[in-house]
């Protein structure tokens, strides 16, 4: 049996309505918010009295999405600084590819967005770079080129 597709990335937050902004800036669609809690998400979590705030944005080619969670309870917990540097284990960015990096660079600064260093061009191929943006999430840029 093999997998049939990569259904979601799931980020939690803190400021789940500063986290949407951000990624419909970056030209993600809202697709949907609810509030999960109950039986099913103590089991699935492996926690007690979960209550949590979620909101689905994909791509708008409809193939990706992001699962933002807040947690009402129980609380979340912080892993340590959120200006972690981008080769720290684990799960370190979510990449996109965008039509203008400098453009979509200059719309996501009003939103929280650093870049980690400078838009880099690798070869003739593409131009990237790492943006740090609300909750210290990591977000690669990609532009090809020609």
């Amino acid at each position: 049996m093999a997998i049939q597709r990569m259904d979601n990335v799931g980020i939690v937050v803190e400021d789940l309505d500063a986290a949407i902004a951000y990624f419909v800036e970056l030209g993600m669609e809202l697709e949907g918010r609810a509030r999960v809690e109950g039986l099913v998400a103590d089991q699935c979590t492996g926690l007690d009295g979960v209550s949590c705030d979620i909101a689905m944005v994909r791509t708008p080619d409809g193939h990706s999405r992001l699962e933002l969670a807040k947690y009402r309870s129980p609380a979340a917990t912080g892993a340590g600084p959120r200006n972690q540097p981008h080769n720290i284990l684990g799960t370190h960015r979510v990449m996109f590819a965008v039509d203008d990096i400098k453009d979509t660079v200059a719309r996501l600064r009003p939103h929280g967005a650093e870049l980690l260093g400078e838009i880099a061009q690798f070869e003739d191929s593409y131009l990237l770079c790492y943006v740090r943006g609300p909750e210290g999430i990591i977000v690669g840029l990609a532009e090809q080129l020609g």
